[in-house]
């Protein structure tokens, strides 16, 4: 499709019709100008009028085509909102979601109620973008929050949003609780959103997904819950007595998880919590 276009009213147009014939979401047409103009949504439709400069336009339609053949629009503009909070994320961490954000909500509405305002230990394990572990250390500022991933290019994201964020977090590089197994520590609270896809179903995600996202932030072996057996060996040896784990899961995958804390901690108080689209997302277990 010519793109023959020069006002921004004209160019939100183009860009909704192109992506409706890619089959594309259209208003990422509008989330990609807004980001080129650095302008808000209000700002944006009071400029309708406003004649587009050349060099953007031409920046506005490879971008728009970018997302048209399958790159996500996160990616092409190099941010995604969570939690109120704009996350830097690149091709080496998985997009923030918003369902991620009821399990930060979770364990913030958690940890208040089982340590006041005492000063506790957590962890954030695979923190990719680092959304979870600063989003706590900014809502929790009584928490000593380390933020743990096995791949350095993740940790350079997580640690940028950290520290334009102002958020107080420690990196380690390491496969799960391994680095503080390692040094014999142990922690009040464990955070995670594991890789929970089932590997056959990894190959059926959408295009923009399987071909886009780290696959290591999404593959969790043949049942999706590889994991979390691991997690059920590893957390007796760093969470404290007077503990608190919490856990992202896929739809389906709650039960299962559920009943390994419970095996593995029988005194511990295991809740499972649905979402706001009704899907069981999420497993706390209380110990002490």
């Amino acid at each position: 499709m010519l793109a023959e276009f020069h006002k921004v009213y004209e160019a939100l147009k183009w860009a909704s019709s192109f992506l409706r014939e890619a089959n594309r979401d259209e208003n990422a047409g509008e989330l990609l100008l807004r980001h080129h103009l650095k302008m808000s949504r209000a700002m944006l439709f009071s400029s309708m009028q406003e004649q587009l400069d050349e060099k953007l336009k031409e920046q506005f339609i490879k971008d728009v085509q970018a997302h048209a053949a399958g790159t996500p629009v996160q990616y092409i503009i190099g941010s995604e909102e969570f939690y109120g909070r704009t996350f830097q994320v690149n091709e080496e961490v998985l997009i923030p979601r918003p369902e991620t954000e009821e399990l930060v909500e979770g364990v913030i509405k958690r940890a208040r109620e089982q340590y006041g305002e005492k000063k506790f230990d957590l962890i954030d394990v695979g923190t990719g973008s680092g959304a979870i572990a600063v989003t706590l250390a900014l809502e929790l500022p009584e928490a000593n929050v380390t933020a743990i991933d096995i791949a350095e290019p993740s940790l350079e994201v997580a640690r940028k949003n950290a520290r334009l964020l102002g958020a107080n977090v420690s990196f380690l590089q390491g496969d799960l609780l391994q680095p503080f197994i390692k040094q014999a520590k142990k922690v009040n609270v464990v955070v995670s959103n594991p890789p929970y896809i089932p590997d056959k179903e990894v190959e059926i995600l959408s295009p923009i997904v399987r071909e886009h996202e780290p696959i290591r932030a999404l593959a969790g072996g043949e049942d999706g819950l590889d994991f979390y057996r691991r997690f059920m060996e590893e957390l007796p040896l760093v969470i404290k007595e007077k503990g608190l784990i919490a856990f992202e899961v896929g739809a389906g995958q709650a039960r299962a998880v559920a009943w390994m804390l419970e095996q593995t901690f029988p005194q511990a108080r295991v809740e499972v919590i649905y979402d706001i689209n009704g899907k069981d997302r999420m497993v706390f277990a209380q110990l002490g």
